[in-house]
């Protein structure tokens, strides 16, 4: 089971990441932009996804995923850590979320970053 620490690891292990807090919580940013925040006591994680994709994943796994309701305007969507399936889909939603986040110029020096596989 992932946790916070798990996160700690994995954000800060893209290109030109930091960890700042913010709203009393652990925020990490791309260049100086917001990508994931551990809130709910760091049980959870708040990340970028695209409005449409991320109804679509809360419809498909609800267990998983869920709509803050502060956050409902905005293009973010939260994970329960307990519910991912291992430490390979944490670093795919959050690399996700950084690609979302950060500026071309770091997609293009770091291409396997850049687009997710198969793209």
């Amino acid at each position: 089971m992932s946790d916070a620490e798990d996160v700690r690891r994995i954000a800060l292990s893209f290109p030109d990441t930091a960890e700042k807090t913010a709203w009393s919580m652990p925020t990490f940013r791309v260049a100086g932009k917001m990508f994931a925040t551990l809130p709910e006591e760091e049980t959870s994680i708040a990340v970028r996804c695209p409005k449409t994709e991320r109804d679509e994943l809360v419809l498909a796994e609800p267990r998983k995923f869920w709509i803050a309701d502060h956050e409902a305007g905005f293009a973010w969507v939260r994970a329960r850590l307990a519910a991912l399936d291992g430490e390979d889909e944490l670093r795919d939603i959050l690399a996700d979320s950084w690609r979302q986040a950060a500026p071309p110029r770091l997609l293009e020096a770091y291409p396997e970053l850049g687009l997710p596989a198969g793209d």
